[in-house]
């Protein structure tokens, strides 16, 4: 049995191990082995008899808590258990607190200490009193748009004629008359003044990170950003191609609209408000939205994929959203940008915890020689590529006229390359719906 997430290995018993039961006992609690290597083999422990009594004594006096510690023997040899419980209080060693992630011991520092302390004590970050701020802090025009789009919705029923401390109330983002953080992130006039990193960093670059050409900064609160972000992504950073049907001009967005939108959502509700600003940045041929705040524990990046329970960082945050139809509550919002991106012909989007956080990238249907080529594409099949973009189709005579070939290699041709873009399509490396072949 391999370590994993409940089980830890050691060959003998060193206090630094007080560590591990220490994370045991933070996070789901789990089992300690001391006499067996990294493969789970039994590898026998020396002075079993008196660390039989040393380790509860020094996880007693080190800790405050009792574990179970079992002695055993195989083949002629012993090993001892030390069996750790979840506990509900957090638990410290010396002042520190670890906590067990995966098969690694963490030590809890900063921001990360302080959402597992709140966790512990049954509240989110979200959920706390901010004693610095009034309602006079609030933006009256931010909750007169919340409670319109709210009405359309139809999630917040009965809101008519109240007053803002019971509409506050309402809403758990105020207590007793006094406002919570969630209060300030949703509805503040200036939220920057009690959280500084509320803002959204927006930059332009060329080939990589190092080539930036131009940034902006967006300020305000969660709904105010919703629509500033959006605004600047579409008249400053993104482009839009222009098809015209008859006299009517039609603009199709480089990546869409809903797609944008909801990675914006995801990232101003499930954010770490402690942390770094949310950072978008824009290329050429991509476009990124980076949160600080890892996924919740036990969640998946392939979850995201698929049907998956709502878990928020800031659940209150989350519900308000909800209540004003900004996101539902069924964990779907990632699912939309698969799908959305499906539906316009683009590659699947990349989802995945980078640098403390959740970055999801969207990617443009460019087709370049360069990516053709690493496709596995010959160049007669790229004249062919490109002339279907051109086109919207080609056949196996065209297919012999632009590249001067026979009609068995045009044949040849097309019949690998339809069954290529199958394969592309089916795992996301060109989208659904770009490439069309028609053979005569």
């Amino acid at each position: 049995m391999p370590e994993q997430q409940n089980i830890e290995f050691k060959q003998s018993w060193h206090d630094d191990y007080l560590k591990w039961v220490c994370g045991f006992a933070n996070a789901q609690g789990g089992t300690i082995f001391i006499g067996k290597n990294d493969n789970g083999s039994v590898v026998g422990v020396e002075d079993y008899k008196k660390l039989m009594d040393d380790i509860p004594n020094k996880i007693k006096n080190s800790l405050g808590i009792t574990t179970e510690v079992n002695l055993h023997e195989e083949t002629g040899s012993h090993y001892i258990e030390i069996i750790t419980q979840a506990y509900s209080v957090p638990i410290s060693l010396r002042g520190r607190y670890y906590y067990r992630s995966g098969s690694t011991k963490q030590e809890l520092i900063g921001t990360a200490l302080n959402e597992f302390l709140l966790r512990k004590s049954g509240k989110t970050w979200d959920d706390v009193i901010e004693p610095r701020a009034s309602f006079d802090d609030v933006n009256q025009l931010t909750v007169a748009t919340f409670l319109k789009v709210s009405e359309i919705a139809g999630r917040l029923p009965e809101n008519e004629q109240l007053t803002l401390p019971v509409l506050f109330e309402k809403l758990r983002i105020a207590e007793n008359g006094k406002l919570k953080r969630c209060a300030i992130i949703l509805f503040g006039k200036d939220p920057g003044k009690f959280y500084p990193n509320t803002f959204v960093k927006i930059g332009r670059f060329a080939k990589d990170d190092a080539d930036i050409k131009f940034q902006e900064v967006e300020e305000g609160n969660l709904i105010e950003l919703i629509h500033l972000v959006l605004n600047q992504l579409n008249h400053k950073f993104l482009t839009r191609s222009i098809d015209f049907e008859g006299m009517h001009r039609i603009e199709k967005g480089e990546y869409p609209v809903s797609a944008i939108r909801e990675m914006l959502l995801n990232a101003l509700v499930h954010r770490n408000y402690m942390g770094a600003p949310i950072q978008i940045r824009v290329y050429d041929d991509k476009i990124s939205i980076w949160n600080e705040g890892a996924l919740p524990e036990g969640l998946t990046s392939d979850a995201l994929k698929r049907p998956h329970s709502s878990r928020p960082r800031n659940p209150i945050i989350a519900d308000v959203s909800f209540k004003g139809g900004y996101i539902d509550a069924w964990g779907r919002g990632t699912i939309k940008i698969f799908e959305t991106c499906k539906e316009a012909g683009l590659p699947e989007p990349e989802m995945k915890e980078q640098d403390g956080g959740f970055i999801i990238t969207l990617f443009k249907d460019t087709l370049s020689n360069e990516r053709l080529i690493k496709l596995g594409l010959n160049g007669r099949q790229i004249n062919a590529m490109f002339f279907v973009k051109e086109n919207g189709k080609i056949s196996n005579a065209i297919y012999q006229s632009i590249n001067d070939v026979s009609k068995a290699t045009a044949t040849r041709d097309l019949t690998e390359l339809t069954e290529k873009f199958k394969l592309f399509e089916k795992h996301g490396q060109i989208g659904a719906g770009t490439i069309y072949l028609y053979k005569k």
